[in-house]
């Protein structure tokens, strides 16, 4: 019996719509497991997606020439939605989930008094080793909007994904505005590209990159009198954004 037989027959002895990741897993963005597309840490909530009779591809996806066969499944973050490739091999960590996942709804006066703990939480990764990982959301390598999401889902404040659509959750205020835990994001006029947390004076924490950033967790100032790398992102400064809502995941 082949690995997706193998899955098909756990489903069906599992009859549960969703799925508690019993150890921090990878999610891929194809299923040729190259890149990560996010991950998810352990105790999240996921749910398999539904499995066509071609061996689990959904009918709009190829698979690459060099794949003979799927080595993943279709899945998708019950916080968000957000989809992803889980290896055949990860299937082994996942559990029922005791209960169907509810979001729990907060506003600002909720999240206010929470944000030093947030900032707390990205100040903790910067002092570990770390570098940039394109997809981490588990420590100690972080993308950019990763590192903010799970410092906000740490004290249970879920923000989407990527960094464009947290640029598009959050309250738009005036970089005069800033206080510490808003998000100040970063790109090119038409997209957003980049996301970080201020701090305060103008500064902010953030996980950049090799090619213009600092391989890493690492603090910078929006300011052109900055160093190279302050300098860099200060002239893609696109906008400031305030949490004022904890996300709600749509159905599917």
């Amino acid at each position: 019996m082949d690995a997706i037989a193998q899955l098909q027959d756990w489903l069906t002895a599992n009859p549960h719509q969703e799925f508690r990741c019993e150890a921090n897993l990878n999610l891929y963005d194809s299923p040729a497991l190259e890149s990560l597309a996010t991950q998810a840490v352990l105790g999240r909530q996921l749910r398999v997606k539904d499995l066509p009779e071609d061996k689990g591809l959904p009918e709009d996806k190829d698979l690459p020439e060099d794949i003979d066969a799927p080595d993943a499944i279709p899945v998708e973050l019950c916080e968000d939605n957000y989809p992803g490739w889980l290896s055949l091999e990860d299937v082994e960590h996942l559990a029922p989930a005791p209960a169907p996942y509810r979001p729990v709804l907060l506003t600002l006066p909720d999240i206010h008094p929470r944000l030093p703990q947030v900032i707390a939480f990205t100040q903790a990764a910067m002092r570990q080793p770390n570098t940039y990982l394109w997809g981490g959301t588990v420590g100690p390598n972080y993308d950019c909007s990763g590192l903010m999401q799970t410092a906000f889902a740490a004290q249970g404040i879920w923000l989407p994904r990527d960094a464009y659509q947290q640029e598009a959750f959050v309250q738009s205020i005036e970089l005069e505005e800033a206080e510490p835990g808003d998000l100040v994001f970063f790109g090119t006029p038409e997209r957003c590209t980049h996301v970080g947390l201020c701090l305060g004076d103008r500064h902010y924490i953030h996980s950049s990159g090799k090619s213009q950033g600092r391989n890493g967790i690492g603090i910078d100032i929006l300011s052109e009198t900055g160093d190279t790398v302050s300098q860099t992102y200060w002239k893609q400064f696109r906008s400031v954004g305030r949490v004022i809502k904890s996300y709600v995941a749509l159905s599917s």
